[in-house]
């Protein structure tokens, strides 16, 4: 078995953690660069990544997540916020990224410019909306297999009332809304799920070979 797929079968999502244990700053670093080298749709990253360490907000933000003591229990709670609507400004930006990053003219991205627009500008903002939080999604996976080896429990979490989520974190002002949550931190020896055998479909039921 090779070292990655150990390190899925380790990881799960963690219901108790250890209130005593934070993960470092540089693991912390590093579970967000991987979150930043995550892939998107046209490589526009449609969200924006919050986290939470301070322990008065995160006490309010449990509040509004069913009580689930993983919220405060956790060394941090990472927020993926995605755009509501994405805006001919922000493939703007985007495209100036490309540019100075990869030492071209603007001018010379006009052709893309006009098919992410002739695209993406199309749909309606409840689907903008709908886009960006699948691309938020990507961003969790990589979260958890990166957590999972560096030995960092996480608990991917939609258990919370978004409306709340975003009023607290001040979102809707910077036209995000909350997709998804991940608490990480280290598990409690308390925490009896880390014991049960991991449930997945067979790969002859998941996987089909055309």
């Amino acid at each position: 078995m090779s070292i990655y797929i150990d390190d899925l079968n380790w990881r799960y999502a963690t219901k108790k953690f250890d209130a005593n244990k934070e993960v470092s700053p540089q693991d912390l670093q590093t579970l967000l660069e991987a979150i930043q080298l995550t892939a998107s749709s046209y490589g526009l990253q449609p969200y924006e990544i919050i986290v939470v360490k301070d322990a008065a907000l995160r006490e309010k933000l449990k509040a509004h997540s069913w009580n689930q003591t993983q919220i405060t229990d956790s060394s941090e709670i990472v927020v993926f916020a995605n755009k509501t609507q994405i805006t001919s400004s922000y493939i703007d930006s985007y495209l100036k990224d490309i540019a100075h990053t990869r030492g071209l003219n603007i001018e010379d991205l006009e052709g893309l410019k006009g098919m992410l627009e002739s695209i993406i500008m199309k749909l309606n903002p409840e689907d903008q909306s709908n886009w960006a939080a699948k691309q938020a999604y990507i961003a969790l996976g990589n979260l958890l297999s990166a957590a999972a080896n560096l030995r960092i429990d996480t608990c991917p979490m939609e258990g919370f009332d978004v409306a709340k989520y975003d009023e607290l974190l001040e979102l809707k002002e910077k036209g995000l809304t909350t997709a998804v949550i991940a608490t990480i931190g280290y598990r409690s020896e308390e925490d009896t799920t880390q014991f049960a055998a991991k449930v997945r479909k067979s790969k002859e039921d998941l996987i089909t070979k055309l």
